[in-house]
């Protein structure tokens, strides 16, 4: 696999940053992730972390160095993470359970299959299109579905779930794939807080005219330029699939073991200590942390 990534989070006007994004990958696999902690509900940068860190050490353990059912997994993973959430409020004896969006995307061979639960997005472009994009569990969202078959009041606010992991309930998780890439296919996950104030038509356009390195940004200042001074947190985490054969910069996985995983998931909690402000200079050094493992894992089996 060869693939590009760029990812940034901002504060915006929130006292804190509950956004968590990242991702790893082994030699024929990747996972990438965004969730989203809600507010209203404590400790929401715990819930994202958690949910992420769930996702990222079952990859690492079922990932060998594919998945037999990539749709499975993610499901089973979503669903671990929920569980986690219930647990660390049942520790800490909580009255309330943190809880979190989340959207994840798994590629496999050439495929993409991608899970959601909230209303963190996916996008995917090809050429100048939109071919796809999450549908979120919002009472908003439902409502313009089920209306064309049966009419719904109009009341409800967009920011109302029925669903999310931490909940009471079962959490509802949406799963879509497998879906064959094409080089220079360009996927977006993100926070409400891009979404909501930025159009699917404008998204589009900037991701399918601009590098990804140009477009994330772009799109990350004008959700806070339209959000105002109470801006919601939000956080963009964009691949370009390329073919194995570009040689182009980006991160190629041919040269991996079948044992290595590489991962920008954090592997711990951070709670409060964690960062409001997320920029590529952090993925980037992650990157090159990366990349010298694998050189110096090369070089140890050449000899």
């Amino acid at each position: 696999m060869r693939f590009s990534v760029y990812q940034v989070s901002r504060k915006g006007g929130r006292e804190k940053n509950e956004d968590r994004m990242g991702y790893c990958y082994t030699r024929d696999a990747g996972l990438f992730a965004l969730a989203d902690g809600m507010g209203g509900h404590p400790e929401g940068e715990v819930a994202s972390q958690l949910a992420l860190q769930t996702l990222a050490a079952m990859f690492q353990r079922d990932c060998k160095p594919t998945l037999p059912d990539p749709l499975r997994f993610l499901h089973e993973a979503i669903i671990a993470g929920h569980h986690q959430l219930l647990r660390y409020a049942t520790q800490r004896a909580l009255i309330d359970t943190p809880r979190t969006t989340i959207v994840a995307c798994l590629l496999q061979g050439n495929a993409a299959y991608w899970a959601h639960c909230g209303d963190s997005r996916l996008y995917l472009v090809r050429g100048e299109k939109l071919i796809a994009r999450t549908r979120d569990h919002s009472y908003s969202e439902l409502q313009q579905t089920m209306n064309p078959v049966m009419p719904m009041p109009d009341r409800f606010n967009r920011n109302v779930l029925f669903t999310c992991l931490g909940s009471p309930g079962k959490p509802v998780v949406d799963t879509i794939g497998p879906l064959l890439l094409q080089t220079g296919d360009r996927l977006l996950l993100c926070s409400d807080g891009l979404w909501g104030t930025v159009d699917d038509a404008v998204i589009t356009e900037q991701l399918a005219s601009r590098s990804i390195a140009d477009a994330v940004p772009e799109l990350v200042e004008r959700a806070l330029r339209n959000g105002g001074a109470k801006s919601d947190n939000v956080s963009a985490l964009a691949m370009e699939w390329e073919s194995a054969e570009d040689s182009s910069a980006g991160i190629s996985t041919q040269q991996l073991g079948e044992e290595v995983f590489a991962s920008t998931i954090q592997a711990s909690v951070l709670g409060s200590d964690a960062p409001d402000e997320l920029d590529d200079a952090e993925i980037e050094r992650s990157i090159r942390e990366i990349n010298e493992a694998i050189r110096r894992s090369s070089q140890q089996r050449k000899m």
